[in-house]
């Protein structure tokens, strides 16, 4: 570990969680390196954590601060960064309050409730169109977590593929691919809204819409346009990651799966344990010191950048019995999976009822469902979220 780890180093090391154990070796806040070598403040315990995440002596604001382009360093050409960067992580209160009531109706645990049905019925006719042999990735874990999302917010079936090749360009390692795929998704939602506007409808855009029009001062254009996206990109991503993770380690632990098909009960609590284990997001929205503050005995001084790890604060022994042991069953488990305090994720309900459901019909439908692959075979994404590249299974294994 280097005296000074950055935030490069942890998404492009091919061990992660030795790389996040260094870091908390390190101590519970210490010294690091933003992805252009910026000093930033590195919070890896998990108390340490919850304070970052709930204290308003930090805030989300980028504007606050002047150390560190994040706009820049993400390679957003400068016409279309504010549609990309206005997220509902990156508002503090008041702002954040008034925009996040607006959209969390969309997402609340009643509307999810009533999802289920819709949810399952999507998950059952991907998995009765898999071939035998599959990338369960692509094929499943991906569409699914697509698909409601799109039909939630109104996305026509036709531009899916058009979005999702945009939006995958966002964490392409050449800026330039970056940059295009950022105008292709800021233009294809202000086309889409504008479409919205012209016929109406009872998805969330359209709710959204009929605000903007009903009283324009609780939402701007470019709020309007902001939200649609980041709803759209994070309501899908961290999803398909939790599903993903969540299949390869009941394929590689063949007694985890056996546990939850004797009680499909128990699945609930294992997507949590699983969260806590090897959650796709990994760290947060940088926080920013609003004025001084000592934090584990650190002086952290006003304006300065603080990066919370979640994956390191879920593993901190000051909170977890054995942090380093998967148990699916596990009690009192206060992870960090998705965030805390007012940037709790606004769509963990919906990710969570998605994963339970995908999780408990793979388990019931393919009893023999096997990696054809080694285990160490599988490859990951290099970035901000663990995700795989492709996770090939078998459907039944041979005899």
């Amino acid at each position: 570990m280097n005296a000074t780890p950055s935030l490069a180093d942890l998404f492009a090391a091919r061990d992660r969680d030795a790389y996040l154990a260094g870091l908390a070796g390190q101590g519970p806040v210490s010294r690091g390196r933003y992805f252009d070598g910026t000093p930033i403040w590195i919070v890896t315990g998990h108390p340490e954590s919850l304070t970052v995440l709930t204290d308003a002596r930090f805030g989300s604001d980028p504007a606050r601060q002047t150390a560190i382009d994040v706009a820049a360093v993400a390679g957003l050409p400068a016409d279309v960064a504010p549609y990309l960067m206005r997220t509902l992580g990156v508002y503090d209160p008041p702002d954040h309050t008034r925009l996040r009531r607006l959209v969390a109706r969309g997402f609340t645990a009643r509307r999810v409730e009533h999802l289920r049905p819709r949810i399952r019925e999507i998950t059952d006719r991907l998995l009765d169109g898999l071939p035998p042999r599959c990338d369960l990735l692509a094929e499943f874990a991906c569409p699914l977590p697509i698909q409601v999302i799109c039909e939630l917010l109104g996305v026509p079936e036709g531009d899916r593929a058009v979005w999702r090749g945009w939006a995958a360009e966002l964490t392409a390692p050449d800026l330039d691919r970056v940059a295009a795929g950022a105008r292709g998704l800021v233009g294809y939602m202000t086309a889409l809204i504008g479409a919205k506007r012209a016929r109406g409808g009872d998805d969330l855009i359209s709710a959204l819409i009929r605000v903007r029009e009903e009283d324009g001062d609780r939402l701007t254009d470019e709020e309007l346009t902001a939200l649609s996206i980041s709803v759209l990109i994070a309501g899908h991503e961290t999803t398909v990651g939790l599903i993903s993770q969540s299949v390869r380690l009941l394929l590689t632990r063949p007694e985890l799966a056996d546990f939850l098909r004797a009680d499909p009960s128990r699945v609930p609590a294992a997507v949590e344990e699983f969260l806590r284990w090897t959650g796709p997001a990994e760290i947060a929205v940088m926080r920013y010191a609003r004025a001084p503050v000592e934090l584990a005995g650190v002086a952290i001084a006003a304006g300065e950048a603080v990066q919370v790890v979640y994956a390191a604060a879920n593993r901190d022994p000051r909170r977890f019995d054995a942090p380093g042991l998967l148990d699916p069953a596990r009690p009192d488990n206060g992870h960090l999976g998705f965030g805390h305090g007012i940037h709790y994720c606004l769509g963990a309900a919906l990710a969570r009822a998605e994963t339970q459901i995908a999780l408990e019909r793979l388990l019931s439908r393919f009893p023999r469902l096997a990696l054809v692959v080694e285990p160490a075979e599988l490859t990951w994404r290099p970035g901000p979220q663990r995700a795989l590249t492709a996770l090939p299974v078998q459907l039944t294994a041979p005899a």
